[in-house]
């Protein structure tokens, strides 16, 4: 129980993962690491408690991070940056022999010819090509532990383990009800990952064709979201959890669709059209600047909005197949509502119900009930023992057999 933890970020992800790492006893230190000290202090501020401290460190800089890890002793490096940065902060973890923890994978580049159709670099394609490096070190790197992917892949494994003999589909679905006062358009995640993930060509697997892409925003399904929060137009959008999945679990079909809301999707459209998505810096008044950056900076701080927001965001997983010769189809989730999280936490719903997987995932490793090396999804894991303690920390998760209609 002297697990000692960096985490690398200190926007609403990263302050969320400190506040539900503050409530449990299993770890000695936890540093909380931004390029801004002062913001990593103002994400600290709530948390009475001296295995705490903020620091400076520029995630950018892989040897920076090494050393950080290795002058505070550090085990294991939480990744709660945006995940362009993932190279620089996963190679630093390997440098200094940490284990590592990511929400968000490595970056895709799509097919250069036919983007729409087939795959180029996957998601996470960079990490699981060292992952020999990690097996042979000794260290785990456990890749795309957040909710989405992250407790996703966590119900997938518990359907194919304990409800399904055969499984068809897997689809990770994402909805909410969730309204911000004061703003047209303010969204409660990075805008940076938004971007990216929203425009990429969206991935779908399957076993006789693999990994396949399609155009943005395609395929639109009608889900219904537990909880008051109903009927959500779905939209396929690219995530971890379809490259994921398939490496670990027996299926047919990997998708993941979720709710943007037509006003959502051209805005996003919007700024494909003008070059204000682009990640590449442009020259400005002498000045080279990403336009996304830009974009994010027009925007308010999602760790901002939880006093404005009001609403649920559900998370979860629908899976299709047969158990005892018959056929089957539930929805495993997790609802956040901001009220509530608010209210116990302080922080706001998208970010609390992020935030709190991987500080889950932290505990069990460190008391050895999820152990390995390597690259690994969370679906390569036991899933009883990190379901039952996110019901110990009162956040309850939902199993909805629905009837069939495939």
């Amino acid at each position: 129980m002297s697990q000692r933890i960096l985490v690398v970020g200190s926007g609403a992800v990263g302050g969320g993962i400190a506040t539900a790492l503050a409530q449990r006893p299993f770890f000695e230190r936890c540093v909380v690491a931004d390029l801004d000290e002062h913001r990593a202090e103002h994400a600290l501020r709530a948390i009475d408690d001296e295995r705490f401290a903020a620091a400076p460190l520029d995630a950018s800089d892989a040897e920076q991070i090494a050393q950080l890890a290795r002058a505070e002793r550090i085990d294991v490096i939480v990744n709660a940056v945006d995940p362009r940065l993932n190279p620089p902060v996963f190679h630093g973890a390997f440098a200094a022999g940490c284990d590592y923890v990511d929400m968000a994978m490595t970056l895709s580049t799509p097919h250069p010819e036919r983007p729409h159709e087939l795959a180029g670099v996957k998601l996470g394609d960079d990490q699981f090509a060292v992952a020999d490096e990690w097996e042979q070190r000794g260290r785990l790197a456990l890749v795309g532990m957040g909710v989405e992917p992250g407790l996703s892949d966590v119900f997938a494994r518990y359907a194919a383990d304990h409800l399904f003999d055969d499984i068809d589909e897997i689809g990770v679905r994402d909805g909410a009800n969730l309204e911000i006062e004061g703003y047209d358009f303010a969204p409660t995640f990075s805008i940076w990952t938004t971007i990216e993930e929203c425009l990429n060509p969206p991935l779908i697997w399957e076993r006789e064709r693999g990994w396949f892409t399609t155009a943005p925003f395609s395929e639109p399904e009608v889900f219904v979201f537990p909880d008051g929060i109903g009927p959500v137009e779905c939209v396929n959008v690219e995530h971890e959890e379809v490259v994921l999945i398939p490496q670990w679990i027996d299926c047919n079909r990997v998708t993941f669709k979720y709710g943007l809301g037509d006003e959502f999707i051209e805005v996003l459209r919007v700024l494909d059209k003008t070059g204000l998505a682009a990640k590449e810096p442009i020259r400005v008044r002498g000045v080279e600047i990403a336009p996304r950056d830009v974009v994010a900076a027009a925007l308010p701080d999602p760790a901002t909005l939880g006093e404005r927001m009001t609403g649920k965001t559900c998370a979860g997983t629908w899976v299709t197949g047969t158990k005892d010769g018959a056929r089957r189809e539930v929805y495993l989730s997790h609802v956040a509502d901001n009220t509530e999280t608010m209210g116990r936490h302080g922080i706001q719903a998208v970010a609390w119900q992020t935030a709190i997987n991987p500080a889950i995932a932290l505990e069990l490793l460190a008391t050895g009930l999820w152990q390995g090396v390597g690259v690994l999804g969370p679906e390569a894991f036991d899933a009883m023992p990190f379901l039952d303690a996110l019901s110990e920390r009162g956040e309850s998760w939902h199993l909805d057999d629905r009837t069939p209609t495939r």
